[in-house]
């Protein structure tokens, strides 16, 4: 079994747990959140690295650390290949977009609901503001003295 068909396994036998058909977007963030395997595509971002290389910041097992190659591998988020013994990997920049892309949506989202709210509370304190401005009519109304 190829490294990629094997995290892809893990990953998909992980995420079915909560998602029915995880998208796209749903892989990269579950891949991205354990700090491990954000440190290496932190450190990817740096330039290409061999397994062992990246293994050798972190205190656990090569097999350990394997497991989260395999699952950002899985992801889309790094390449792997096989040069005689030993195994690289490379970040896939353009699988990051994908992060890039949905933080944008939801800064628009937040941005144009913070503006609409603003725009409500000044218009709210402008009402205020010229119905505090207004004396009140001293001419009472017919319909108030009826008893």
């Amino acid at each position: 079994m190829t490294l990629r068909a094997a995290a892809g396994t893990a990953m998909l036998s992980l995420m079915d747990k909560h998602l029915s058909d995880p998208s796209e977007e749903d892989r990269v963030f579950a891949a991205l959140a354990d700090p491990t395997r954000r440190a290496v595509v932190q450190r990817l971002g740096a330039g290409p690295g061999s397994v062992s290389e990246l293994a050798r910041g972190f205190p656990i097992a090569l097999p350990s650390f394997m497991k989260h190659l395999r699952v950002l591998e899985a992801s889309g988020l790094i390449r792997t290949r096989k040069s005689g013994r030993v195994r690289s990997c490379e970040l896939n920049r353009a699988r990051l977009e994908l992060v890039g892309d949905w933080l944008d949506a939801q800064r628009r989202s937040w941005e144009a609901r913070g503006d609409r709210l603003q725009a409500f509370a000044e218009a709210e304190a402008a009402l205020a503001h010229v119905g505090a401005a207004v004396p009140a009519d001293p001419t009472p109304d017919p319909a108030e003295e009826r008893p």
